[in-house]
């Protein structure tokens, strides 16, 4: 594929792939939707259910790349697809789990295939596209997750109120047929081949540039959940009725949409160097909640805005990580791709746990100033990463 405009191949490769993350992304999130379901017919606690959500996020995040550096040389399209039957199997088993102990192994079993299938997407993707079209795919490979939130966690929890959260597992395992299906059909068969050791592959975690890279999106994401994570007290602070904030939610959801189709364009040309500013208007955006919530119409615009540059570091950070890992560490841009995701997952406990700290320690409206400070130094780390390209660039 060496055209340099994407064919109508390269069209349904994207949408095959935005598909995958769709799917994965549905599986992922909608457990926050039928969380008290579960708790209830478990006869567990909401808080131990609860425990469903974080460690699925923790296996991903230690996992995801382990499994990724053990399995780069397996080949790229048998190896995805075999990933997807397996994910079909743990959701199918999650139809008929009878015990929270069953349910929360088959979770983290999933969170292993889905941060491994994620990170082969995004290999896929970049690998197949012509170079100056790389933002535009990896942004619609992002999207995915956004429909995901928009799309798919409503239709399961909409399905779990009507019948049972069994029924939700049902859902996604049928997502997951439909995924194998376009996955066999549009998945290239000359995908590249990957030969190195498993050392030769995490030897990459130990450079210096790439885990700078590393913690840009951790830090860029976890601005976004010091608040995010808040975001229904925030609302209720804003005494708006109960019934109007799944409403805004959901436009909340929709707003990042297009977040995913600016990340491409800044991704487009001198994508760290825009990232820079990028953070500094999400510090500004971020701590003007503090003020912004006191009016009804100011707030609600405020947090629109906060929609709007949530994922705009998604694209960029992503093809960053794997063009570094091209100049230092050819042989494992597989794991390279594998970062960003798990940088977001840690990115999103991180943030999570910071602003929780806050909110009992003091006033609840005090995490907009540490989300504002967490973007800060998510710029600074660009700044300086940016700077160490520019000065070997001229060596």
């Amino acid at each position: 594929m060496t055209s340099q405009k994407l064919s109508k191949q390269h069209w349904f490769l994207i949408l095959t792939l935005t598909l995958l993350t769709f799917v994965l992304g549905t599986s992922e999130f909608v457990i926050v939707g039928i969380l008290t379901d579960i708790s209830s017919s478990l006869h567990i606690t909401n808080a131990q259910a609860g425990t469903l959500i974080s460690a699925f996020a923790l296996t991903f995040a230690i996992a995801t790349p382990i499994v990724m550096a053990l399995t780069s040389q397996f080949p790229k399209r048998k190896w995805i697809l075999s990933l997807i039957i397996v994910f079909i199997g743990l959701n199918s088993l999650c139809i008929f789990a009878s015990s929270y102990s069953v349910l929360l192994v088959l979770r983290m079993l999933t969170a292993i295939v889905t941060g491994v299938l994620i990170s082969l997407a995004m290999v896929v993707a970049t690998e197949s596209m012509p170079p100056h079209k790389r933002g535009t795919a990896i942004s619609f490979v992002f999207g995915g997750f956004t429909m995901a939130n928009v799309i798919g966690v409503p239709i399961g929890t909409l399905l779990a109120e009507q019948f049972s959260w069994n029924a939700t597992f049902m859902l996604t395992t049928s997502f997951g047929v439909i995924a194998l299906i376009t996955a066999f059909k549009m998945i290239p068969k000359n995908l590249s081949q990957t030969k190195s050791s498993v050392r030769d592959q995490f030897s990459l975690l130990g450079n210096p540039r790439i885990l700078m890279a590393f913690f840009i999106p951790a830090l860029g994401f976890g601005a976004t959940y010091t608040v995010f994570t808040y975001l229904v007290p925030i609302l209720k602070g804003m005494e708006i009725a109960a019934a109007a904030i799944s409403i805004v939610l959901f436009a909340y959801g929709f707003i990042s949409i297009f977040s995913n189709i600016l990340a491409g364009k800044i991704a487009a040309k001198n994508a760290i160097g825009r990232l820079r500013f990028v953070f500094l208007i999400q510090a500004v955006v971020l701590t003007a909640l503090f003020w912004s919530t006191d009016h009804f119409i100011l707030g609600l615009i405020n947090i629109g805005l906060m929609s709007l540059m949530s994922v705009l570091l998604t694209t960029s950070t992503q093809l960053y990580l794997i063009d570094l890992a091209e100049i230092y560490k050819p042989s494992a841009t597989g794991l390279a791709a594998s970062l960003m995701p798990v940088a977001s997952n840690v990115g999103i406990a991180f943030g999570s746990a910071i602003g929780g700290l806050v909110y009992h320690q003091s006033h609840l409206l005090n995490i907009t100033w540490v989300a504002g400070i967490v973007a800060v130094a998510a710029s600074v780390l660009t700044a300086i990463s940016y700077s160490l390209d520019q000065k070997r660039k001229t060596l």
